[in-house]
């Protein structure tokens, strides 16, 4: 694979993971939309399609990492780190433009939020947030979840089967739905970095009514939290496999 390759292989299927995914936190969330009050389960799915859809996209190109955990995991088994700040790249470039393509889509319901009398937030709808505020038990939760989500992926590899037949990308989707229903209640499951951080730059920036103030104080753990998860998912692999 070509350097070229793996940066737009990347920044395309991040940026239909994150539009799903916040795409269906959209739906769930803002008022005058179908899917109002779906409910956790739905946003579960939701995300789970969003892995599947880009992971299956970029697959040709990049492999479909979409994550720089997974990214960072595999590298610590491999030991090759050469295209490592390029996959992370084009993952902060995709899940940044995949937010900016959910506000598009939802570009109505969000002027429509901005009038109500008590506006919904919508930080939410690009980041997480911790549903308790304790720093170092929000850190911990992010690190097991993302241990959760990598160290199966690298097993995932040592069946040739599924790499072969492309059902490892179909099992990692129904993963990721695992991961949001049984461990996401704390944090919201970031267990990407670039999943939280591009989003959470783009609310920044774009220009949403009474969009609040961004909490920026929070921001590291869900970046810090998956990186550690995925260098310590790289290790016990390593080690154990």
């Amino acid at each position: 694979m070509s350097n070229g390759d793996i940066f737009v292989g990347e920044v395309i299927g991040t940026a239909i993971l994150i539009l799903f995914g916040a795409g269906v936190v959209a739906a769930v969330v803002l008022n005058y939309s179908k899917a109002k009050d779906a409910g956790w389960v739905v946003i579960a799915f939701g995300w789970g399609f969003g892995v599947l859809a880009g992971a299956y996209t970029a697959a040709p190109l990049s492999g479909g990492h979409l994550n720089p955990a997974v990214t960072v995991g595999i590298a610590i088994d491999t030991g090759d780190w050469d295209k490592v700040h390029i996959y992370i790249a084009g993952q902060m470039v995709g899940a940044f433009l995949g937010a900016v393509l959910c506000w598009l889509v939802y570009y109505a319901q969000f002027q429509a939020n901005a009038d109500e009398e008590i506006a919904q937030p919508t930080l939410g709808i690009f980041s997480t947030g911790p549903a308790i505020r304790n720093p170092v038990a929000n850190l911990i939760t992010e690190i097991i979840a993302t241990i959760g989500l990598v160290l199966p992926i690298l097993a995932f590899g040592l069946t040739k089967g599924l790499g072969e037949s492309g059902t490892a990308i179909l099992i990692v989707s129904f993963l990721v739905v695992g991961i949001g229903l049984s461990l996401g209640g704390p944090t919201g499951y970031a267990i990407n970095p670039a999943r939280d951080l591009g989003p959470r730059i783009a609310h920044a920036i774009l220009p949403i009514p009474n969009k609040g103030t961004s909490d920026w104080s929070y921001s590291w753990i869900p970046v810090v939290g998956p990186l550690i998860g995925g260098v310590l998912a790289g290790l016990i692999f390593k080690a154990a496999f």
